[in-house]
């Protein structure tokens, strides 16, 4: 359920509602297409997890040379760091629809309480925190709900995939498959099913690995649960614009919080007030997901501890590089580098490594050495093959439109 929120981030909300307002419910199907490959690639990363008992980068470390190791790293980290400083910005937007504060100030006060919670919290207490927090996604449903869509359109545009052969047209389709499958989906993921284990007392590596058919089993229905969740709050952004910005002729949306304030017209200041609702919840979750999760990337690559369940002295490097990236993300906003903008970069980055990381994590889970018997089935493999086709072309695409 975590997982699939933080996937719902501002900067993702951003990319939602850009293609509601600008392509209608034509895209609404672009939400059962990803689902599957959500389920698949999240999935993989949670096996490797509770299987090796290690996270994804501690296992590319110990497999691969470390010419795989480090570029895949860096694009992570920076892909992580703007996307943070990309969420903090989408946050204060949306707090200043309420209060007229200083944007910077909000960046910092949002930085400074989840950087005090991650440092201070118990790993017990950050789960159940994100838990609530994820709730605050159901705003949107709420927005969707208030635009009353017309029913056939609704169905036309979920069952009849269509696709326009323009610049635009495939630019946004590129930018939904790259947003659902970032890299910190799955990088999260297996850390996750790492620090439950030690949650458990499984301190050491010998008693964290292995899992039972009836752990995966259940492990898969828990990320089913999270990705049609995560899919659901999708659908209904690109429904609450689709039925409402793009009618109205307001179709340059580049970010949540406008379109927050863009829906305020036309369906009144409670569309609105749900519309940043879901937004600053997100962002509260998705930050520290962030955060957390590049140093956790980048502690396992350089061989130290990373835990969430260890005290700041038992675990001095990892928390010091959460605070590292917590204030790279704060700079982003402070030296006045539009955070929007930097994506654009972040994602050519993450273009050339997330997909040989997403490659990586599809043959690991099918290595006998890593897995024993738990390596792949028939149709998990199919699948999972399918979604490394589709994050290739995707980052391909999206790398080649922004170059041209």
């Amino acid at each position: 359920m975590v997982t699939g929120a933080a996937d719902d981030d501002c900067s993702a909300i951003g990319t939602y509602a850009s293609a509601g307002a600008k392509f209608g419910l034509t895209l609404l199907w672009t939400a059962p297409v990803t689902f599957p490959m959500m389920v698949a690639i999240v999935y993989l990363s949670s096996k490797l997890g509770q299987v090796a008992g290690k996270g994804l980068f501690q296992l590319v470390k110990d497999h691969y040379s470390r010419w795989v190791l480090w570029p895949a790293l860096v694009g992570v980290l920076i892909g992580n760091t703007i996307e943070a400083g990309a969420d903090l910005a989408g946050m204060a937007a949306a707090v200043n629809i309420f209060l007229p504060v200083s944007p910077f100030l909000t960046v910092v006060g949002v930085a400074v309480m989840i950087f005090l919670l991650q440092t201070f919290g118990s790993y017990t207490l950050i789960r159940n925190v994100f838990r609530w927090l994820a709730l605050a996604l159901f705003a949107y449903a709420g927005a969707a709900a208030l635009a009353r869509p017309d029913l056939n359109e609704v169905l036309r545009g979920t069952f009849i995939p269509r696709i326009e052969l323009s610049k635009e047209s495939l630019s946004i389709l590129v930018a939904i498959i790259g947003t659902t499958l970032s890299a910190y989906l799955y990088t999260w993921q297996s850390n996750v099913e790492v620090e439950e284990k030690i949650a458990e007392g499984k301190t050491r590596i010998e008693q964290r690995r292995g899992a039972s058919q009836s752990e995966l089993q259940q492990s898969r229905r828990d990320i089913v649960i999270g990705m049609a969740f995560s899919n659901f709050i999708m659908y209904t952004i690109i429904l609450a614009t689709g039925a409402t910005l793009f009618k109205a002729g307001n179709h340059d949306i580049e970010s949540a919080a406008q379109a927050a304030q863009a829906l305020r017209p036309l369906l009144g200041p409670a569309a609105e007030a749900l519309f940043a609702i879901g937004l600053i919840g997100v962002g509260f979750l998705a930050v520290p997901v962030m955060t957390a999760g590049a140093s956790y990337d980048l502690c396992q690559a350089v061989g130290w501890k990373a835990s969430l369940n260890a005290r700041p002295a038992e675990a001095r490097h990892f928390y010091i590089m959460i605070g590292a990236f917590t204030l790279a993300a704060i700079a982003l906003n402070a030296f006045g580098i539009n955070p929007m903008k930097a994506l654009v970069y972040a994602g050519i980055v993450q273009g050339f490594s997330t997909p040989p990381l997403l490659l990586m994590i599809v043959l690991m889970t099918n290595d006998p050495k890593i897995m024993g018997d738990k390596t792949n089935s028939f149709w998990l493999n199919l699948l999972s093959w399918i979604t490394v086709v589709a994050i290739f072309a995707a980052s391909a695409g999206l790398v080649v439109s922004w170059l041209v």
